[in-house]
């Protein structure tokens, strides 16, 4: 497996996990923004060949961060590719001196809970019916990063 910056070529093959993955997708508009126009975003997307089989994108201002999304195919979860993207996610906040990091996580989305919280994620709060399709709360989590990078 392979982690590199998402790219245009890359969309067709997002939007496929996406629409897998989320009852409420972004649309290729969304991510091409992201990629193309945003400063304050990074994207990564997991390869194997020319497959791509997951994706996540990490928001950056001044030393906060915000995980946009994550997300690894239905085929290929289980299978550590959604640690890896988590793991660079992490690194480009490291390395951007980023402090602490947040993200939303639907309430009855325990493996990605599970995942977050072996990072060290810490659950702050609650967003209440912050998701549709089905209304669902979200769980905030946040991460402390140490200085000692």
């Amino acid at each position: 497996m392979e982690l590199k910056l998402m790219e245009l070529k890359d969309l067709p093959q997002v939007l496929d996990i996406e629409k897998l993955s989320y009852t409420n997708p972004w649309s290729k508009a969304s991510f091409m923004y992201e990629i193309t126009e945003n400063p304050l975003a990074t994207y990564l997307v997991a390869r194997e060949g020319d497959k791509v089989i997951g994706y996540g994108g990490i928001w950056i201002v001044l030393d906060e961060a915000h995980i946009t999304t994550l997300a690894v195919h239905p085929a290929y979860r289980r299978n550590g590719v959604g640690k890896s993207l988590l793991n660079a996610l992490l690194d480009v906040a490291k390395n951007r001196k980023v402090r602490n990091i947040i993200l939303e996580v639907r309430a009855s989305n325990f493996p990605a809970q599970n995942l977050y919280q072996k990072f060290g994620f810490k659950p702050i709060g609650i967003r209440k019916k912050y998701y549709s399709r089905p209304e669902e709360d979200a769980i905030v989590m946040s991460l402390e990063l140490k200085e000692d990078y």
